[in-house]
């Protein structure tokens, strides 16, 4: 179970064997002891995990072909997502184009949007709230917004390669300790001691409400910075959870922080970095931008997509999913690493 999300994308890739059932309990047990215990990490990797291994239990039942087990794992990804973000269309796209960097299971198109839709529609009828943000307001583009964009579009790739930087760094420290419970034991006691030392748990969990607060007024730069440093340290010493939902408050804080020297709102610069940081990190430009339109409107469209795209060309060949494959290169002169997959790359 340690693998996670990564275990799913190599059955899609390489199917070699069933995603146990056991997975679903064990993942969300985890998760619930991660957060009980003030972890920073989130609860759509969660949610991912267990959508995969609840559409493979139906692979097996059905006798499905690997074709088609691809295609129902695919839109199990989806469903998760989409159920917790209450982003069906952001969802859909997610399972379409986390598996490959630079390139879209158009084969799957129709599995993972009906999966993301009816999952949002049950999340929905369940009565499960989701954090409402506001609905930005249309600004003109001008030269100097348009570079304004860029600029936090770069800022978002850079600051979402050095998360995937060292929260796989910090996963290589831990692993090698030779026995496995250790590591959450001692990365637990490191967690905790700084969160004492900064005398808040404002970095703990989810992190909804700093979230939120980003979009009112400026965040301190520091905020983003401590967020990335404990959420990799979480996940990396074995903690369960999930990356998004810290991503998302690490760019929102980002973003927020930038409104002291960029001449753009400080909600459109949150919502920026909110979506921005997140399609570095993840590879999903076209999710992203979707995501963005779902959660803050259309009249942003613009300054979403910029930064969404920007931030993925400025991530480079990295990410938090190690078993995305390069099937395009971002830029020619890493054509040698097309076919690899991000794990393997140094």
């Amino acid at each position: 179970m340690v693998r996670g999300n990564n275990l799913i994308l190599d059955e899609i890739h390489q199917p070699r064997t069933l995603i146990p059932l056991r997975m679903v309990p064990l993942v969300l047990g985890g998760t619930l002891a991660t957060h009980l215990f003030g972890g920073s990490a989130g609860r759509e990797g969660t949610a991912v995990q267990m959508g995969g291994a609840l559409a493979d239990q139906l692979a097996r039942w059905l006798g499905l072909r690997p074709r088609d087990r691809r295609l129902l794992l695919i839109a199990g990804m989806s469903s998760g997502f989409a159920s917790v973000f209450g982003t069906p269309l952001a969802g859909a796209v997610f399972g379409l184009e986390v598996l490959r960097l630079g390139a879209v299971r158009y084969e799957a198109l129709l599995p993972s949007f009906l999966a993301a839709v009816l999952a949002d529609l049950v999340t929905r009828v369940w009565g499960v709230g989701h954090t409402p943000y506001p609905t930005l307001e249309a600004l003109p583009l001008t030269p100097l917004l348009l570079g304004c964009t860029l600029l936090a579009g770069a800022l978002c790739g850079l600051t979402a390669r050095s998360f995937a930087a060292l929260a796989h760094a910090t996963g290589r420290v831990f692993g090698r300790l030779a026995y496995p419970p250790l590591r959450p034991v001692l990365g637990g006691a490191l967690v905790a001691l700084l969160m004492w030392a900064l005398g808040t748990s404002r970095f703990s969990g989810l992190g909804i409400p700093v979230i939120v607060e980003a979009f009112q007024h400026p965040l301190a730069p520091t905020d983003f910075a401590w967020k990335l440093g404990l959420t990799a340290l979480t996940l990396g010493c074995g903690f369960k959870g999930g990356e998004v939902t810290p991503l998302f408050f690490i760019g929102a804080a980002l973003g927020s922080a930038l409104a002291v020297i960029l001449p753009l709102p400080v909600a459109l610069l949150a919502a920026m970095g909110f979506v921005g940081v997140f399609a570095g990190a993840a590879n999903t430009p076209l999710a992203c931008t979707l995501m963005g339109l779902e959660l803050f409107g259309a009249s942003a469209a613009v300054y979403l997509a910029l930064t969404c795209v920007v931030a993925y060309f400025f991530s480079g060949h990295s990410g938090i999913y190690s078993s995305q494959v390069v099937e395009q290169a971002k830029q020619l002169r890493f054509g040698r690493q097309q076919g690899k997959r991000l794990g393997e790359l140094k």
